[in-house]
């Protein structure tokens, strides 16, 4: 077993012939409760030759369950390695970065987005760690922009034929792929999950923590990197999805562009297993709320109300806010 989510499982599997090992995801065929693999397999088909997607090999269907085969990656999770190396720097999680934000860039501008760009569907393809063997893999949540045809779209072809409520809602996922980078770039600056302390924190003071926007920035590691990693963080984690960055303005930021000239300290990181439950129950708290608050914000709620969370707009971010318990 290589790994499990949701109804499906990957195991690695060995080619009869060439003898060449290979991991294979399982979905089952439950009318009721699985999801449709035919999105996934045909964004894996057309986009998995890049070089930091997972590659798709074969697909087959037994009546019971489809197998996706895809490459092996023998590598760790990405956070897994971030969290336990002997020494990672800021240089670092600069160069992981700008290689995730290209693949998003690539997919956002074929009209794909990944939407479940959590730490786990982040991996090395071997033990190298290198930022060139990242692989994004498990595009089980992915979509891609279509007509009201079935026809795929691409961006440049949008503007007649596309209805203003789809355009919107893909803006929108585009917008959490950037808000996921932003939680593991947070992550592997701090140490630590910017909304949640521990796997026991509630759905709701996650979701609370989330809607207000804010989360600490001083102290620790922050005052170990530069200027331009907060300010690229606060961007990246904007509560607007408005006025989140893009892709293209995340490359073009200055921590980005000038990363040959940042800091090589090593910066401290909290137990690995805390700070991955911590980010698993974030996520899961996202996907049981619907509509996911990180869309829109919660500012209206009774909750937001009790915690004097102020109104709509930029967020306030400051060592102020919710510490961590």
């Amino acid at each position: 077993l290589v790994g499990q989510s949701g109804a499906s499982v990957c195991k690695r599997c060995l080619h009869r012939v060439t003898a060449v090992e290979y991991s294979v995801k399982v979905n089952e065929i439950n009318l009721k409760t699985r999801r449709d693999p035919s999105e996934e397999i045909e964004i894996l088909l057309r986009y998995g030759q890049h070089p930091n997607i997972v590659s798709l090999k074969d697909v087959f269907d037994d009546g019971q369950s489809v197998f996706l085969v895809q490459d092996l990656l023998r590598g760790e999770e990405l956070l897994d390695r971030v969290l336990t190396q002997p020494s990672f720097t800021e240089r670092d999680a600069s160069d992981i970065i700008c290689t995730l934000t290209k693949t998003v860039e690539y997919l956002h501008s074929q009209g794909v987005v990944h939407r479940d760009l959590k730490p786990s569907n982040i991996r090395y393809a071997d033990d190298g760690g290198l930022p060139g063997s990242i692989r994004i893999c498990d595009f089980g949540f992915a979509k891609q922009l279509r007509a009201e045809n079935g026809l795929l779209m691409t961006p440049c072809y949008t503007a007649t034929f596309m209805a203003p409520e789809v355009l919107r809602k893909q803006g929108y996922d585009a917008a959490c792929d950037i808000w996921s980078l932003g939680i593991l770039l947070y992550t592997m600056i701090a140490g630590f999950s910017p909304f949640a302390s521990s796997p026991q924190d509630t759905a709701e003071e996650i979701l609370a923590q989330i809607g207000s926007g804010k989360f600490v920035i001083t102290g620790g590691n922050w005052d170990l990197v530069s200027e331009a990693a907060k300010d690229l963080v606060i961007k990246m984690l904007h509560v607007d999805p408005h006025q989140r960055l893009t892709a293209p303005q995340v490359l073009r930021h200055q921590w980005i562009v000038d990363r040959g000239q940042l800091s090589d300290r090593s910066l401290t990181r909290q137990d690995a297993l805390t700070v991955k439950g911590a980010l698993c129950a974030t996520y899961s708290a996202l996907r049981r709320c619907a509509p996911a608050p990180v869309l829109e914000p919660v500012q209206s709620s009774s909750l937001a109300q009790r915690r004097g969370m102020k109104k709509q707009g930029s967020p306030e971010v400051s060592s102020d806010a919710k510490e961590k318990e």
